[in-house]
């Protein structure tokens, strides 16, 4: 048996795929013991992660392992972050469900809909193109209809659609957010976004000139054209 009660694999075969009441058992287990027992008491947030099906933004193949404690590989270079990373991400925007957010970097789209249910609007741009018609199409699927998923370079943000009222970076800038983030913010809103200074990366949270330093993050590198 593996650490969530399911029968493992013998070796050389294929992960099963579980029924859909088997994942919502493992959503549940996985928002007790990698997010309420790691300190995560939004309750807004908690929910959303409890909801949204995380096994569907990945291929079949690895939907076995949505619910692992680590990120898991998406294509094109790019990751789907662990839960505990997702759900602190979205705390730290610190939602009451009447915002609009932006996302940079969409990768499968589960945050961008981890973030859905959170607030009432989420434009999420992508640059790899293969990413961005393949979590498009899965938020449709998935009828998460107030998600706006854009094609090209995140770090100009989407001035046709701010202010924001928080900004979610899912990959990491050296030293400060791209300047064109802070212009896009509401004013009060946070932009939370993994930062490198000193060859260190950690989650930061800036918000009205000032910022607060969390935890210790590994991301890929946020790259603009």
């Amino acid at each position: 048996m593996g650490p969530d009660g399911r029968q493992e694999p013998r070796e050389g075969e294929e992960p099963r795929e579980a029924p859909e009441d088997e994942y919502a058992a493992r959503r549940e287990r996985m928002v007790r013991s990698q997010l309420q027992r790691r300190g995560i008491e939004d309750e807004r947030v908690l929910a959303a992660m409890s909801e949204v099906p995380r096994e569907r933004f990945l291929a079949e193949d690895q939907r076995p392992e949505a619910y692992r404690d680590g990120a898991l590989p998406i294509g094109a270079g790019q990751t789907m972050s662990q839960p505990w990373i997702v759900a602190c991400m979205t705390a730290l925007l610190e939602l009451d469900g009447d915002e609009r957010v932006l996302e940079v970097g969409t990768g499968s789209g589960y945050g961008a809909a981890v973030l859905s249910r959170c607030c009432r609007e989420v434009v999420t741009i992508e640059r790899h193109a293969s990413l961005a018609e393949r979590a498009r199409t899965t938020l449709a699927e998935l009828g998460y209809t107030n998600v706006e998923v854009r094609q090209g370079d995140g770090t100009a943000g989407a001035p046709d659609q701010a202010p924001f009222d928080g900004i979610s970076v899912t990959a990491t800038a050296d030293d400060e957010p791209p300047p064109a983030l802070f212009d896009q913010l509401a004013p009060g809103a946070p932009l939370v976004i993994p930062i490198r200074r000193r060859h260190r990366e950690h989650l930061v949270r800036f918000r009205d000139g000032r910022q607060e330093v969390f935890v210790p993050v590994r991301f890929v590198p946020l790259v603009g054209t």
